[in-house]
């Protein structure tokens, strides 16, 4: 079962902005709630496009350097990013459907 890699302040620039493939970040808290009723959906998607998408999380909490470097206001917001470059932007809770066409977009 693939689910998504925790990331940190110290990692994400290797993790992310790095990888050779398009990768997903979800940037949440433990204390919010929609934050809690997308993780499950992110998991279902991190297994779907296992080998095509990393799947990350980090806690906005416990890493505030990358969540104020992307200007992440409101949690949670699910970035895309293809080559280092943010290349598509989630915020707040959306059904399975609606992540799954904004992924595809921004993986074209």
């Amino acid at each position: 079962m693939t689910k998504p890699q925790e990331v940190t302040d110290d990692t994400f620039q290797q993790d992310v902005l790095d990888s050779e493939t398009p990768v997903l970040v979800d940037f949440w808290a433990p204390w919010c709630g929609p934050c809690r009723m997308v993780a499950p959906i992110v998991e279902e998607l991190a297994e779907e496009y296992d080998g095509k998408v990393g799947f990350y999380k980090l806690n906005t909490d416990e890493n505030p350097k990358v969540a104020t470097q992307f200007g992440i206001r409101s949690i949670p917001t699910l970035l895309v990013f293809k080559g280092g470059q943010t290349v598509g932007q989630i915020v707040g809770f959306r059904p399975k459907g609606d992540l799954k066409k904004r992924l595809d977009e921004a993986l074209v």
